[in-house]
């Protein structure tokens, strides 16, 4: 299927759920530093498919956000958050297998912002609110 075709069920055109777990995968539970990186070979693949996630949301959480009224707060920080992200999505992959942790886990980090103004804007309900 491609990006452009409606999904069967009704959550839209992204996938919030898979977009949350592959950002878990490199923040941990708690979005903690101890969290253990992946091996560099799933380092490349996963930062990858966060660029590719994010490649769906910015447009998506931008859109959402712009339907809002100009003066109002969540419109401010969902178009913030999508300038940071978009920031983020042109950064090198880095040199060192420190450096690219770090770019990934940032990426991730936006990833996972990304989604909660998705569901927040109406692009989905929140997932402890389905059934």
């Amino acid at each position: 299927m491609t990006v452009t075709m409606k999904r069967d069920n009704d959550t839209g055109p992204v996938d919030i759920a898979t977009m949350r777990e592959t950002a878990a995968l490199l923040l941990g539970p708690d979005d903690g530093p101890e969290t253990p990186p992946p091996a560099l070979k799933e380092l490349g693949t996963l930062t990858a498919t966060l660029r590719g996630h994010l490649e769906l949301l910015i447009p998506e959480v931008a859109a959402k956000a712009g339907r809002l009224p100009k003066n109002s707060v969540p419109r401010y920080c969902a178009l913030a958050c999508v300038g940071e992200a978009t920031r983020k999505a042109r950064v090198g992959d880095g040199c060192t297998s420190p450096v690219r942790v770090a770019v990934a886990r940032k990426l991730a980090r936006s990833v996972k912002a990304l989604c909660d103004h998705y569901e927040k804007l109406g692009g989905a309900a929140p997932a402890n609110e389905r059934s």
